[in-house]
């Protein structure tokens, strides 16, 4: 995230689609059961030019540990390689005493993340993500001791193949803000990975003084105001340490609007004043003192977020009767849905009836339960299907519901067509059919002949639409990804409401 996005933040969450439908941090002025607002106050780690930044970092570092706050700082592989080169194991000793995230391997050098899976499809896009990106994740673990907690996007640049990769790389959380997706302003699943993104609201105080100290006091009074009314929730404060010490961003200085100068012609951001960097300090600092002060707010980190928001469907055994439920949920209009203390997204919910279907034998125990694997991911592509729909048997119904619990054990993935012998459907139609059967094979009625239902995916609305706003400054003008946006479309199948805890 850089400095650009900060002003236009608020113009890209009006565009992002909008629904219709280790332990939990205890820095806390309430008891646990009490609603909570509950802060990501991250640090995007990043400018490897400017040496003063790595002063910053440190004197936030420390008095975030002084103050009792564990943060997460998201630090740039190429920064962290600097920071050893430069001899800062200063710099160093403090950021481990807090989460390091993942920020990419170099940032806003092109091509960037987006860029560079743009033209690539699932498969060969994760493994260009990880082939690029692996060799930073291994420097931070190298350098700071730690497995990054989480990653998020260089400025916004996004894709939906940084999933996939990232259950590859063990990286478990999504932390960032950005408009590409958005359920409900809050923590959600996507790809099997907690994405704390799109949030209802991004808290910050501007760094010039008393002025902005107050109206930073007035905007977070009113959001937690807003938050608790709504039972409790996740918040963003995020900021730059470069932010303390210079004018400009490094990179917008080098890299915008798609330019890519060798090293040597890179150029230093201008550079803050003393007396102007000591007060950007004492007004955070004075800024999170206050926050303190206040009850019903906490400070939560990546990783404390994931024990927030633990996937509780993981561990849970299905039982016959239970996706008797689930199928009967099921219309024409294929999303998520939400059980008593998990949910379920489509991926999973199809995963789950298709196995029930290719295990079915007239002596089926009642007492079989199902549980899930780990991760289902959405279709690769489009499906191949030809005009209208057919109609088939039980017994070619059940074959391809064994090949198709074959296809995704192998894959891990919703297969993108569905192939019922020589006639190929959506995934789609398949689901919707399927939940029409599942009733039957509980009274052990089994259709001679099954008919097709026409289905669409519904929840592609939480993935924003194609457009050059959605990536900014830092790319050539003009320049947008239908086709990643597409393929984000697909990925659809994955999203799921992250249920919070009360802890």
């Amino acid at each position: 995230m850089t400095k650009p996005l900060l002003f236009l933040i608020l113009m890209l969450f009006s565009i992002a689609p909008k629904v219709n439908s280790q332990s939990v941090s205890t820095q806390v002025n309430t008891p646990a059961a009490s609603p909570t607002m509950d802060i990501y106050l991250w640090f995007d780690t990043e400018d490897y030019l400017l040496p003063a930044s790595d002063d910053a970092a440190l004197r936030l570092a420390t008095m975030l540990s002084n103050e009792g706050i564990k943060s997460t700082f998201k630090v740039v592989g190429e920064k962290a390689r600097t920071l050893e080169k430069r001899g800062r194991q200063d710099v160093i000793d403090a950021l481990k005493k807090h989460e390091i995230g993942y920020h990419s391997n170099w940032h806003s050098v092109h091509p960037t993340p987006a860029q560079y899976l743009s033209a690539l499809g699932w498969e060969e896009g994760i493994d260009e993500f990880v082939r690029r990106e692996e060799s930073g994740v291994k420097d931070l673990e190298r350098i700071f001791g730690q497995h990054p907690s989480c990653y998020g996007q260089p400025g916004s640049s996004w894709g939906p193949q940084s999933f996939g990769a990232l259950q590859q790389m063990k990286i478990p959380v999504y932390l960032d803000a950005g408009s590409h997706l958005n359920l409900n302003d809050q923590p959600l699943w996507y790809g099997g990975i907690l994405t704390i993104f799109h949030l209802q609201h991004t808290l910050r105080a501007e760094l010039g003084g008393k002025k902005d100290l107050q109206e930073a006091k007035k905007v977070f009074l009113a959001a937690k105001q807003k938050v608790l009314s709504q039972g409790g929730g996740a918040v963003h404060i995020y900021y730059h340490p470069c932010e303390w010490v210079h004018e400009e961003f490094w990179d917008g200085v080098n890299f915008s609007n798609g330019e890519n100068p060798g090293r040597e012609e890179w150029k230093l951001p201008r550079q803050k004043t003393p007396q102007q960097t000591e007060v950007a300090f004492e007004t955070f600092h004075n800024y999170l003192k206050w926050i303190k002060q206040q009850t019903n707010v906490r400070f939560l980190t990546a990783r404390d977020g994931l024990a927030l928001y633990e996937d509780k469907s993981l561990k849970h055994s299905f039982t016959h009767q239970e996706l008797d439920e689930i199928a009967r949920s099921i219309s024409d209009s294929i999303t998520f849905q939400v059980r008593n203390q998990f949910s379920l997204s489509a991926a999973e919910i199809f995963t789950l009836l298709n196995s029930r279907i290719a295990t079915y034998t007239a002596d089926s125990k009642v007492n079989q339960s199902f549980t899930l694997p780990t991760p289902v991911f959405g279709p690769s592509e489009q499906a191949l299907i030809g005009e209208g729909l057919p109609e088939t048997t039980w017994s070619q119904w059940q074959r391809t519901a064994t090949d198709v619990a074959d296809y995704i054990q192998k894959h891990k993935r919703i297969p993108s067509t569905v192939w019922l012998g020589s006639q190929g459907i959506s995934p789609e139609a398949y689901l919707a059919t399927i939940a029409g059967l599942i009733p039957a094979l509980t009274k052990g009625n089994l259709p001679q002949v099954i008919q097709i239902k026409p289905a669409r995916l519904s929840s592609t609305q939480y993935i924003a639409q194609d457009s050059e706003q959605l990536w900014g400054w830092l790319f050539p003008k003009g320049w947008h990804a239908p086709a990643l946006m597409e393929l984000a479309k697909l990925q659809a199948w994955t999203i799921k409401p992250a249920i919070r805890s009360v802890k």
